[in-house]
């Protein structure tokens, strides 16, 4: 038997509390956005660097594999990796990563 759960929508013009309504009310007012960019030349650069060592620090520590998988899982997967905001083979990485590490 399986069960259902409804899901209540979001009413317009209605916040959960206070803060959750003068959160909405500075972002929709751009009271967020600065005209200064904080980030000197030097500091982007800097990070950037650290940005590229890091990754390059990951990538030897990788080995490249091919595996086959059925069309659909490949598709189901894609599509959530397209959700998360990350390439495929990135979601597939997390997955195994935490499947092996489990206690």
């Amino acid at each position: 038997m399986s069960k259902t759960h409804t899901v209540n929508e979001p009413t317009i013009g209605e916040y959960i509390d206070d803060e959750e309504r003068e959160l909405i009310e500075a972002i929709e007012s751009n009271a967020h956005k600065s005209s200064k960019s904080f980030l000197t030349p030097e500091r982007k650069k800097e990070l950037q660097e650290m940005a590229k060592n890091t990754m390059n620090h990951v990538r030897k520590n990788k080995k490249q594999i091919s595996i086959r998988l059925p069309d659909e899982d490949l598709k189901l997967l894609k599509i959530k990796a397209k959700k998360e905001g990350m390439p495929y083979q990135t979601l597939i990485n997390s997955i195994l990563h935490k499947a092996v590490n489990e206690n």
